[in-house]
């Protein structure tokens, strides 16, 4: 099951749901759903504590 990290939804077969590794660390993995990112809701990586978005 894969999690929203802004609200904890879970996104399994959302659409508009974006994955990426984290920009600062490169390890960490971001996934958002389509809410959070309409609203720019923060974030933070759980491997280096980098917060967006900026």
């Amino acid at each position: 099951m894969e999690r929203c990290i802004s609200c904890k939804k879970d996104v399994t077969n959302d659409k508009g749901v974006a994955k990426f590794k984290c920009p600062e660390c490169g390890k960490g993995k971001i996934i958002r759903c389509r809410h959070c990112r309409e609203i720019a809701a923060k974030y933070t990586c759980k491997n280096c504590d980098f917060s967006g978005p900026n």
